[in-house]
């Protein structure tokens, strides 16, 4: 029997730019060795055209990407939340791993501030991957 795939849940307020860059890196990164999944406290109505803008500069495409709100069914399902500025809104389940992301919000920022940011996440992302066990391909 082998060991389930390591899950994990990207979450912040409006679920349409770190949370959305984070899972796009991660899934772009894990390929099918792990699952991920976004969301938010207050989706928006779409994803930040700037966050689209500077993932594509990297081959990720996430203009698909629907905001959504979070579930407890999906909190419950995975193995580590990281919350990225959703502060007391993010759902706390003990027995979970949690981390929290300080990173600056991408909202009403163009390409060259939010550049910085997406850079930052995939640093944190490929941290990440490797503390799971997950290995991503080199950059």
């Amino acid at each position: 029997m082998t060991d389930p795939l390591p899950a994990v849940l990207f979450l912040c307020t409006h679920n349409a730019g770190r949370s959305q860059m984070a899972m796009g890196f991660f899934r772009h990164l894990a390929g099918d060795r792990a699952i991920v999944y976004s969301a938010g406290s207050e989706p928006a109505c779409c994803v930040n055209p700037a966050a689209v803008a500077v993932m594509a500069e990297r081959g990720i495409d996430i203009s698909e990407a629907q905001p959504q709100r979070w579930s407890a069914e999906v909190v419950e399902a995975v193995d580590v939340v990281v919350t990225m500025g959703c502060g007391d809104q993010c759902p706390y389940i003990p027995g979970r791993r949690y981390e929290d992301w300080e990173l600056s919000d991408p909202a009403g920022r163009g390409i060259d501030d939010v550049r910085p940011i997406r850079d930052d996440i995939e640093e944190r992302v490929r941290r990440l991957l490797s503390e799971l066990g997950v290995t991503a391909p080199p950059r």
